[in-house]
C-alpha cells in the first residue's frame, strides 16, 4: 500500500465512522488524512512489531477531535482489525471520539484538550534526548489549537532544550470550531512566529505527499533545533460540498444526498489498486 491509498481509506473510513456514528469532526478527519498517511506509512518507524520497542517513534494526534483519522491508519496498517471501526464513537467502544491510548494499539497518549498533546510530545523528545535515544516524536497540531498558550510555551521548551527530534505538523486549514481562523483570533503571520520562538520551519502544501515527505526528511536533518512543517491544507478536503465550509466541523454526512454524494465524490478518485472495503464487506 502507498500513501495515496492510504490515504483514500483514512477518508473512506472517515466518512463510515462519522455515518454509524453521528460523531462530529469529519472536516478534520479530512483535512488531516494526507499528513497521517505519509507519518503512518512513509515516515515514522513504528508498527505493530515494534510497540514494545524504547526506540520507536511516537505520533501524538494533538487535535484529538480528528481522531477517526489515527484510527483508520492504525486499523489499515494492522494494528487492530478494520471491522472494530464500526464501533467508533458507540457505547462501550474503546474507540472514542477523541482519541484514545486505552487498550488501543499504536496509541501513544489520549487527547482532546487543545494544547496538552504537544506539550506531552514536547516531553517525550526531551526523554529521547536525555537517555540518547534516536526515536523521533511528532505531533499532528490544529491551526486554531495554536491559540493554546500552552502551544508557545511547548515552543519555548523545546527550542531552550534544542529539541531536534521534535516535529510539530500544524494542519493549516485556516478553520477552527465555528469560523475561520484570522476572524477568531489572527495567526499571521504565522510561519514568522514560530521563527521568533527559534524553530526551523517548512510550509509545505499539506495534501501532496512528495512535499511532505521531502518536509519530513529536511526535518530530520536539523541538529540543534525543534522543526514545525506547516502543512497548508482545505478543510473537508475530497467532498466538495464539505470543503471550505465550517458546517462541517461538527456535522456528520446524513442518510441520503450528504453520505451518497460523498461517496460518489471519493470513488471517483479512488486510487488504483484498492477497492472500498465496505462494498466488500456486503458481498
Amino acid at each position: 500500500m502507498n500513501s495515496e491509498q492510504l490515504a483514500w481509506l483514512i477518508r473512506r473510513h472517515g466518512i463510515e465512522m462519522t455515518h454509524i456514528s453521528h460523531g462530529s469532526h469529519i472536516g478534520a478527519i479530512l483535512s488531516v488524512a494526507d499528513i497521517v498517511a505519509v507519518l503512518y506509512n512513509d515516515v515514522a518507524n513504528i508498527s505493530p512489531l515494534n510497540l514494545k520497542d524504547e526506540n520507536r517513534d511516537r505520533i501524538i494526534l494533538s487535535k484529538g477531535h480528528a481522531g477517526a483519522a489515527i484510527y483508520a491508519a492504525l486499523a489499515e496498517k494492522g494494528f487492530f482489525n478494520r471491522e472494530e471501526l464500526k464501533t467508533h464513537y458507540a457505547d462501550g467502544s474503546r474507540l472514542s471520539g477523541h482519541v484514545s491510548h486505552k487498550g488501543v494499539p499504536g496509541v501513544e497518549f489520549s487527547t482532546g484538550s487543545l494544547g496538552h498533546g504537544a506539550c506531552v510530545a514536547a516531553g517525550m523528545a526531551l526523554n529521547a534526548k536525555l537517555d540518547n535515544k534516536p526515536y523521533y516524536t511528532y505531533a499532528i497540531v490544529g491551526d486554531g489549537e495554536c491559540d493554546e498558550g500552552s502551544i508557545w510555551e511547548m515552543a519555548l521548551f523545546a527550542n531552550q532544550f534544542k529539541l531536534n527530534q521534535l516535529i510539530v505538523v500544524v494542519d493549516h486549514n485556516k478553520m477552527q470550531s465555528l469560523d475561520f481562523c484570522e476572524n477568531t483570533l489572527s495567526l499571521s503571520p504565522f510561519a514568522d512566529k514560530w521563527k521568533a520562538f527559534g524553530w526551523n520551519v517548512l510550509d509545505v502544501d499539506g495534501h501532496n505527499h512528495n512535499e511532505l515527505r521531502n518536509a519530513f526528511t529536511k526535518a530530520k536533518q536539523s541538529v540543534d533545533k525543534p522543526t514545525v512543517i506547516i502543512a497548508n491544507t482545505v478543510k473537508g478536503k475530497g467532498v466538495s460540498f464539505m470543503e471550505y465550509d465550517i458546517l462541517w466541523h461538527y456535522r456528520f454526512p446524513h442518510d441520503g444526498e450528504e453520505y451518497d454524494g460523498a461517496l460518489k465524490e471519493l470513488h471517483e478518485v479512488m486510487p488504483i489498486g484498492i477497492t472500498d472495503p465496505y462494498e466488500e464487506d456486503e458481498k
